[in-house]
């Protein structure tokens, strides 16, 4: 394979597991067009000389001006939630969106798979090498982590090693990337009649 296709595949790749930030960037442009849109309502009807919508901006101004006069304690939560609210949003747009989807290592074209997909084979798998209902075994897969919950008929134990090695064996069949491991949680107490 040449090159420019491992390149064209890798980007193809990437753009099927990892989703934009557009929507935060939409969701933010909105609010702040709202807020500057009333900002200048205000100004507009204080310059008429009208009664203002919520806030005049000279109140407005006086209220920023004298901060510095309000509690230190109420000032310092105002700042403390900013720079909360402004780190999360910084580390938003920076971290990249992930879909719930994995590729699957092929040579000749670039496979996806949803994590659904992965989540109910494993599932399959799981109850057969656990001998347990398919409806009692729950299996959710992560970016990195597949778990599976089991819950076995009463009076008969699941094997939690027969069935960690049969969902480990399917992972590794399917040659995921990124690689998911696998952890399983069999419930103490049994369904009766399951």
């Amino acid at each position: 394979m040449s090159s420019s296709t491992k390149a064209l595949y890798a980007r193809i790749g990437r753009r099927e597991t990892h989703s934009s930030r557009s929507m935060l960037a939409i969701v933010l442009a909105i609010i702040l067009i709202v807020v500057f849109a009333w900002v200048g309502t205000e100004v507009v009807i204080a310059l008429l000389g009208l009664p203002a919508l919520l806030v005049a901006p000279s109140d407005m101004f006086a209220s920023a001006v004298g901060l510095a006069e309000q509690p230190a304690a109420l000032v310092a939560i105002a700042g403390i939630v900013a720079a909360v609210v402004g780190l999360v949003l910084i580390i938003m747009s920076l971290s990249p969106g992930r879909r719930a989807r994995h590729l699957l290592d092929t040579e000749r074209a670039v496979t996806v798979v949803d994590n659904e997909v992965i989540a109910s084979a494993l599932a399959r798998h799981a109850s057969y090498a656990g001998n347990v209902d398919p409806d009692n075994a729950t299996v959710s897969v992560s970016h990195r982590n597949g778990v599976v919950d089991l819950t076995p008929a009463s009076g008969i134990p699941a094997d939690r090693d027969a069935v960690t090695r049969a969902v480990s064996e399917q992972l590794d069949s399917y040659g995921l990337r990124p690689t998911v491991r696998a952890r399983v949680r069999i419930a103490e107490k049994g369904k009766v009649g399951a």
